[in-house]
Formats: C-alpha cells, sequence, structure tokens
C-alpha cells in the first residue's frame, strides 16, 4: 500500500465545528479525530494503510464519522488502517480527470458517485478484477448476499463475466421508491375544493388554483399550479412526475428509457403516450397553470417560490419528502395518491432496481498489495447491523440506539436538523457497500416524522399501484465498452433534440403535426442504433439475472 496525501476539502477549524455538530446531531456517544491522516500515522509494525478516496456531495457535511464509530471499529477489527482522501461533487470532475490522467491512483474507490460507468470502461486496466476474489474465505457475507439476491450480482457482473466493484442495496426503502406530487391541501380547502382522484380532476383543481386567489391574500393572478428548475433533468423530472398518469415513467440513468406494458425496453419520447402526454402539458400551460419561468428559472428561484415566507406559492410540487422541497411550509401539502390516467391505470415510480441498487460502491486498484485484507473489510458492510449504521450513524456515536432485545431504534438528530441531513453527516448514508436482510427491517424502529420514516409511512398511500406487470423501471444494466461509446456518441444529440423539442412543444404546441418529421429526425440521428443497444443490454442483465 503507497500512502498519498489526505486531502481535505474543509479547513481544520471548520472541521472542528463540524465534529462538535456531529456529537450534538447525534446525541453524543463515540470520540471523534478531526482527520484520517491523523489515525493513520498512529498505526504501528505492519499495520497496513490503504488510501481510499471518496466524494461527498457537499462540504457543509461534516466527514469526522469516517474516524469514529463502526468505521473506526472496523479498522481495528481487520487490523488496518484507512487513509481517506475526501472530495467533493462541485469540483470532483475536474480532480477526478487529473487524478485518473496521473496513474498515481489511490488503493481504492468508495461510493458510486466516484467512478462513472465511463470511468470504469476508459481506465479498465487500471482496475483488479474482483471475480474469483469474492468466495466464502474472503467475502462471506457478500458470497451468501448473491445467491440470496441474484440482481445484487447481475448488477455488478460485467458482460464479459467479470466483476470489478462492488454493489450495494439500500436498506429500508419504500416500493414508491422515487419522487412523488403533493397537493396544497391548504389551498383545496381554501376553495372548498376535494383531493383530485383523477388526471383531469387534477387539471381542473390546478387551474383553479390559478384562477380562484386559492392563497386568499387578495390576489388571484399571483398563485402557480406547477413549476420546475430549468435545465436538461426538467423533461426527466416531468415523465415521473406531473406526466406520470400517461405512463411515462423513465429510468434515472437520464437515456429516458423505459420499459412498456409488455416489459419491453423503450424510448419513451418516441413513444404515442408519451405525445399524449406532451399534448396534455401544452393545455395546461395554455390554461397558465404552468410557471411562466418553468423553463428559464434556476433552482434557487424555483425553490424561493415553493419555500416563500408566508406560505407557498406553488399548488403542486414533487419531492422525495414535502420537508425536502417546500421547507417550513411542508404543512401545506399532503402526498397525491396516483391519480387515474387516460387508460384507467394509475402510474407510479417502482425503480428500485435502478434508484436502490448500484455498481462502483468499491473499486480496488490493480497495484492494492493484499487486496484480501482490504476485501475483507468491505465484506463486513454487507451485515445487518452494518449496514444500518453506515446508513444512519454509528450506535456508539449515538445515532442509533441497541435497545438490547434484537431491536434497534434511528435517532431523531438533537440539533433539530432533519433526519435526512443528520444521516449524510454521520454515516455513508447511500455510498459505500450495503446489504440488510429484509426480515432485519422488522427490527429497526425509524421517527416517523423525520426523513426515510415520513416516506415509509407515505409509501401506503400508493404501494398499492405496484405490481410485477406494472410500473417497474428499467434496470441499470452493464454495457460493453464499445457499446458505451456508442451510447455517449449518439445520446449526446439524441437527448439535446429531445429535451429542446420538448420546452418548444410544451410552450408553443405542435406536437401532433410536427410528430412524423420528429421521429425522422431521431431516426437519422440514430434512435434505433440506441434502442439495439439498449435491448441488448437488458437481454443481457435478464440472462444474468437467471444465470445467478
Amino acid at each position: 500500500m503507497r500512502k498519498k496525501n489526505f486531502k481535505k476539502g474543509v479547513s481544520l477549524a471548520l472541521t472542528a465545528v463540524m465534529a462538535a455538530s456531529l456529537l450534538a446531531g447525534c446525541g453524543g456517544g463515540g470520540n471523534t479525530s478531526n482527520s484520517a491522516s491523523t489515525s493513520s500515522a498512529s498505526g504501528e509494525g505492519d499495520v497496513p494503510t490503504y488510501t481510499i478516496a471518496t466524494v461527498r456531495w457537499t462540504d457543509t457535511w461534516p466527514t469526522d464519522f469516517l474516524e469514529s464509530g463502526i468505521m473506526k471499529e472496523l479498522e481495528e477489527k481487520h487490523g488496518i488502517n484507512i487513509e481517506w482522501q475526501i472530495y467533493y461533487n462541485s469540483d470532483w470532475a475536474e480532480q477526478k480527470s487529473l487524478l485518473l490522467a496521473s496513474g498515481d491512483l489511490p488503493d481504492a474507490f468508495l461510493g458510486s458517485i466516484t467512478l462513472n460507468a465511463s470511468d470504469m470502461a476508459q481506465n479498465k486496466a487500471s482496475f483488479l478484477d474482483l471475480t474469483d476474489l469474492i468466495n466464502e474465505e474472503t467475502m462471506p457475507n457478500l458470497t451468501r448476499v448473491f445467491e440470496e439476491d441474484p440482481e445484487m450480482k447481475a448488477v455488478c457482473t460485467d458482460r464479459d463475466g467479470k466483476i470489478y466493484s462492488l454493489p450495494k442495496k439500500l436498506p429500508l426503502r419504500p416500493e414508491v421508491c422515487g419522487n412523488i406530487l403533493y397537493i396544497n391541501k391548504e389551498w383545496l380547502d381554501n376553495l372548498g375544493l376535494q383531493v383530485p382522484t383523477t388526471y383531469k380532476e387534477l387539471e381542473d383543481v390546478l387551474e383553479k388554483f390559478v384562477t380562484e386567489d386559492a392563497d386568499g391574500d387578495g390576489d388571484p393572478t399571483n398563485e402557480i399550479g406547477f413549476s420546475n428548475a430549468a435545465g436538461t433533468a426538467v423533461m426527466d423530472g416531468d415523465l415521473r412526475t406531473i406526466l406520470s398518469p400517461f405512463g411515462t415513467m423513465v429510468s434515472r440513468a437520464n437515456n429516458y428509457m423505459g420499459l412498456n406494458g409488455e416489459g419491453k425496453p423503450v424510448f419513451m419520447p418516441a413513444q404515442e403516450n408519451y405525445k399524449e402526454a406532451v399534448q396534455w402539458m401544452h393545455e395546461l400551460w395554455e390554461k397558465g397553470i404552468l410557471d411562466p419561468e418553468y423553463f428559464t428559472q434556476d433552482s434557487s428561484m424555483f425553490t424561493s417560490k415553493k419555500q416563500a415566507e408566508g406560505g407557498s406559492k406553488v399548488g403542486l410540487i414533487h419531492g422525495w419528502t414535502a420537508d425536502a422541497e417546500a421547507g417550513a411550509n411542508a404543512d401545506q401539502f399532503v402526498p397525491l395518491e396516483a391519480v387515474e390516467g387516460p387508460d384507467g391505470n394509475h402510474y407510479v415510480e417502482n425503480a428500485s432496481n435502478y434508484l436502490d441498487i448500484a455498481d462502483r460502491e468499491l473499486v480496488i486498484n490493480k497495484n492494492c498489495e493484499n487486496p484480501e485484507k482490504l476485501l475483507a473489510w468491505a465484506d463486513d458492510f454487507y451485515d445487518d447491523l452494518v449496514s444500518l449504521q453506515t446508513m444512519y450513524g454509528s450506535i456508539s456515536d449515538g445515532c442509533v440506539t441497541d435497545n438490547g432485545d434484537g431491536t434497534y431504534t434511528v435517532n431523531e438528530p438533537e440539533d433539530g436538523s432533519s433526519l435526512d441531513t443528520s444521516a449524510w453527516s454521520n454515516s455513508l448514508r447511500d455510498f459505500g457497500p450495503k446489504y440488510m436482510n429484509p426480515d432485519f427491517y422488522d427490527k429497526v424502529s425509524l421517527p416517523e416524522d423525520q426523513g426515510d420514516g415520513i416516506k415509509l409511512k407515505e409509501d401506503e398511500i400508493n404501494a398499492k399501484y405496484v405490481s410485477d406487470d406494472k410500473n417497474v423501471g428499467f434496470p441499470m444494466v452493464q454495457y460493453t465498452d464499445e457499446e458505451l461509446s456508442r451510447l455517449t456518441t449518439l445520446g449526446t444529440d439524441i437527448y439535446k433534440y429531445c429535451e429542446a423539442q420538448y420546452a418548444h412543444w410544451v410552450v408553443d404546441g405542435g406536437i401532433e403535426e410536427e410528430w412524423d418529421s420528429y421521429i425522422e429526425q431521431l431516426n437519422a440521428m440514430g434512435l434505433e442504433e440506441l434502442v439495439q443497444i439498449q435491448e441488448d443490454a437488458f437481454a443481457a442483465y435478464q440472462a444474468a439475472m437467471s444465470e445467478s
């Protein structure tokens, strides 16, 4: 193992402040140190040190948990030191390019946000083939998981049958594991309206919101029915939320792939139900239901409208939970049960095979010395209790309470922050190897008015619409290096064209008249080849599932 410089994204002074916040948030318990390099330097004798690079979403979240609680306990159990190289998402792309080009890589990369599929394909010669190292002796937990849950193996197995990264499956997740719609119940009550149950009723309610002074301030023109932030993701998000009554669900890979009623992969922006959905969206625009700044405002402007002082200015929002989107105005909103679409069905986002399951959670440098020891450490991450602590924070740090009877309670943060923020501040949260046996779920108690507890409680509203033959999302699939290269080449222009046309049709209309020429242009840009690649990858995924 080669030691490398520890890259700190925050100053020592800020880290110290964060450490104090961390203890307050979890209720204390456990000691923390200010840097991984200090811990690593304390290693004596032949205790090996491994350098691991990881990326955090923001530098406002502390990283001290990496040096305390379950993270430190696992190092001590396996007799190793971990020297963490911490990067932040805002500048990681540039730093990653320099790092990969230098060839001077850490022993491992942790977290699926760290390396993407293209990084893996272009640098595969630098990474260790783990296929034969995942065995009963070195990784008994993961070996068992592969046997019990074939999708965990399928998601990380390359098309050549080899494994270059470790997978995860997030625990304690809802069946409807995506953003849902929330409607402004306060506005409904002000106007004496009922919660809509069909897409046409939803349209009528939203029209009344923007014409009948729903917020009661005397001005019937300052309400917004539905809004969004501009950018390439606006179309992707709309397909999974406001347009969902038309069955337009797509994967979160920003590739616009979905599965039709027969379980066949389709490119959603080329389907007839997509055309119908966009026609309806134009009607909403014509009626003034959509925000005039829908395609031009940035995320901060959008947020300011949802979280406006004195009450939200938006009647329908979408998000993981209402409090995550509306902030202090969250009490105005209630979850909207999936409304009936034109075909009589109710569509929800059940994308667990994309949102909850992923590969690239641990990738090891081929030059890493004694990788078996690092893999044995990683194997413990597939333990139920370890997964609980890497998701919400450590028992010894006070984030989770061991009740002494085989059950565990995830504690509310004492500093008044949300449990979602607390979890990201005190654990790896969504990142890193992870797996919890479903029968362990009932042994864990979550606060019902915090973070994931809210989501699981609200899941009861729409989970009934999830079935094996409907509302199943396009999964995370593996591509050959050549396919991945072609997808990048083809997709760049195709996606931009679809997004531009979507905005044009919502605002200006004309999709019916322009549809045939639109499809011709997509085919000229290589859509048929792009779809064939996705079909081949999906077929390989299904074959991998059946072989596991």
